[in-house]
């Protein structure tokens, strides 16, 4: 028989576990009603339904106010998985105009919590985005038919012009990616893809807005909860304002037309993007609405590559647009002057080695050599530049300084344009050299073809403008932009406000201007005609940039006027040639028809020529690679 200690510690135990027990009640009713909200939220589900009210995406407008991009009406179609009852699949797909496979296929898509992690049968989904006006009045007609479903109006992306498609950008749907690093956005939300719409996104898109609707017990809405008391009204996002002049980029697009390449046109007090071009183009309302996808796999396919965006993101070489920068680094480090002869006599020579010139003048001095081009003139000089005994120990030593002459310019790093997707091009340092020749004693000779934009030089078509823009403007830039204004908002960001020295004194640019300049007057630049008739005082250098894959490419940059430019162009054209026979007639044809808004009976001609040439026929690598 027990003992009573033995009984009374039974007791105890008991006693324990019922307390144990019940405070374990306790928890699990607080959890259950003050911690764990999920019931309440199920309730709420079957009671409320909270809908999302989307803001106007700003609009964009050119630098004179003219409308690009405007907002239209569209609608999705909304479904909550646990108030789909009773459905008649049959009736409803052919109100919508699918097939029977496709519903299956996207219910399925909704409930995996892989591909949608978001998913709960108490909240809405979107079943189907941007339906048609069409669809949408035939859905809207027969939606008490359809228990879960909702519609919701919201607006996409419309384009006034044909034009600009790699600034203007397009709106595509959010990613999981996306979601998971911006809690503004939900499954079937859109947000910018590329262009201005990616870059200023959060200016763009606005704030949200809700309503919370009361639901009867057969789940159809009776009106707002308390009248729209705890409704927020949602918030338009901010216009933009661009630099860009919407004439001058239609007609810019018209001359490039048919050819692959870039033309980049800056306004040099500013930094602004007045034109920007990439080479085979497309119409940017290709990716609006139900077609967009499709659209898209087009484009990425095509071999001529139209989605990407040469004026920013390609790398090519500079060629001679290059050799003005090596005069200047020259006149700076006191190696040249005005007055300095320097051999050419049919090119660069040092014992057996031989870089070539079209030019076979005996010596130039840096005025002339800029106007002809000439090879052996800047091969000279850089030489000079890095064989400086008097100021550096080493070849290296001089390069090291030279990089940071080019990089003070705005080569070998991103200038920083408010786009995606921008190149920094390529300017080698003295590492680099070693690693590549297995030795630090590498001398000029080894590297001299850089001093003509060969070699490893890689620039963007949007660097070249900007270097045009800094000689135009004696020494300085400011960072290209292509937004002038963000409204409500006092200014664009610090960055493009405040201009950039290069290393270089204003005296020595003086120089290279007139250099410039007389290649207009009576050298490479002279076969477009000479624009003083038109009352433009036009500078400009030529390149024929040469290409192991083929044909050369045709390049140009220049300014006007002379003083106090107004404009500051680069043309690139891939495969076509002398600077001459495409770089300059389509770029200074900009230069016109932007400070005059016409173009001369005299050289409408050299227009007609342009805007039916073709150099399409040399780009067979693009449809090998």
């Amino acid at each position: 028989m027990p003992s009573n200690s033995n009984l009374v510690n039974r007791s105890w135990v008991i006693r324990a576990l019922v307390v144990v027990v019940i405070v374990l009640y306790i928890v699990r009713l607080y959890n259950l009603q003050v911690v764990d909200d999920t019931y309440k939220i199920k309730a709420n589900d079957n009671a409320f339904l909270t809908q999302i009210i989307y803001p106007s995406r700003g609009i964009i407008y050119d630098r004179e106010g003219r409308e690009l991009v405007y907002n239209q009406p569209a609608y999705d179609l909304l479904v909550t998985m646990r108030n789909v009852k009773n459905l008649d699949t049959l009736d409803f797909c052919r109100t919508l105009g699918i097939e029977r496979e496709v519903f299956d296929r996207r219910m399925n898509e909704i409930r995996d919590r892989r591909r949608n992690p978001g998913y709960s049968s108490y909240t809405q989904q979107v079943f189907s985005s941007q339906l048609t006006g069409e669809t949408f009045a035939r859905m809207q007609e027969a939606m008490y038919r359809f228990p879960g479903f909702d519609l919701r109006s919201r607006t996409i992306r419309q384009y006034k012009y044909p034009i600009a498609p790699h600034v203007l950008g397009s709106i595509r749907e959010v990613n999981q990616k996306e979601i998971k690093a911006d809690g503004f956005y939900m499954r079937g939300d859109l947000v910018g893809d590329f262009g201005v719409e990616r870059s200023y996104e959060k200016y763009l898109r606005g704030e949200k807005g809700k309503a919370i609707l009361l639901r009867d017990a057969h789940g159809r809405i009776q009106g707002h909860y308390e009248d729209g008391k705890y409704d927020e009204a949602p918030v338009a996002g901010h216009d933009l304002t661009l630099t860009i002049d919407a004439d001058l980029q239609c007609y810019a697009e018209s001359l490039m037309h048919n050819k692959i390449g870039a033309l980049v046109a800056l306004e040099p007090a500013t930094g602004e993007v007045l034109a920007i071009v990439s080479s085979p183009s497309f119409d940017p309302r290709l990716l609006v609405g139900h077609q967009r996808s499709r659209n898209y796999n087009e484009l990425m396919n095509n071999p001529y590559k139209p989605l990407y965006d040469r004026s920013i993101g390609a790398t090519y070489p500079p060629g001679s647009t290059f050799k003005p920068t090596q005069g200047l680094i020259g006149l700076q480090e006191g190696v040249i002057t005005p007055n300095t002869f320097l051999n050419c006599s049919g090119g660069f020579r040092y014992g057996s080695f031989v870089m070539g010139c079209h030019d076979g003048t005996t010596a130039w001095t840096i005025v002339p050599a800029i106007a002809t081009s000439c090879n052996g003139y800047f091969g000279w000089c850089l030489y000079n530049i890095l064989n400086n005994k008097r100021k550096y120990k080493t070849v290296q030593d001089a390069f090291e300084v030279w990089k940071d002459y080019m990089v003070s310019m705005g080569y070998g790093y991103r200038l920083g344009i408010d786009l995606p997707g921008e190149s920094r091009g390529f300017i080698p340092n003295r590492k680099y050299y070693s690693k590549n020749f297995g030795t630090d004693s590498w001398n000029a000779i080894n590297i001299i073809s850089i001093s003509i934009g060969q070699g490893e030089i890689l620039a963007t078509p949007l660097q070249i403008a900007n270097l045009a823009a800094t000689i135009g403007n004696r020494g300085y830039y400011y960072v290209p932009h292509v937004v002038k204004k963000i409204s409500d908002i006092e200014q664009i960001p610090d960055t493009f406000l405040h201009p950039h020295h290069t290393m270089v004194a204003k005296r020595h640019y003086e120089t290279v201007v007139e250099g410039m300049r007389q290649a207009v007057l009576m050298g490479t630049v002279r076969t477009a005609g000479n624009l003083d008739a038109e009352g433009i005082e036009l500078c400009g250098k030529t390149g024929t940039a040469q290409n192991p894959h083929g044909r050369d490419h045709s390049v140009f940059m220049g300014f006007a006027p002379k003083d106090n430019p107004k404009i500051a162009v680069c043309c690139y054209v891939e495969n076509a040639g002398f600077g001459a026979t495409f770089g300059v007639p389509i770029g200074t044809l900009v230069i016109e028809k932007y400070l005059n808004d016409t173009i001369s009976d005299r050289r409408k001609p050299l227009e007609k020529n342009m805007l039916e040439s073709s150099t399409m026929m040399y780009m067979d690598s693009y449809k090998k690679d």
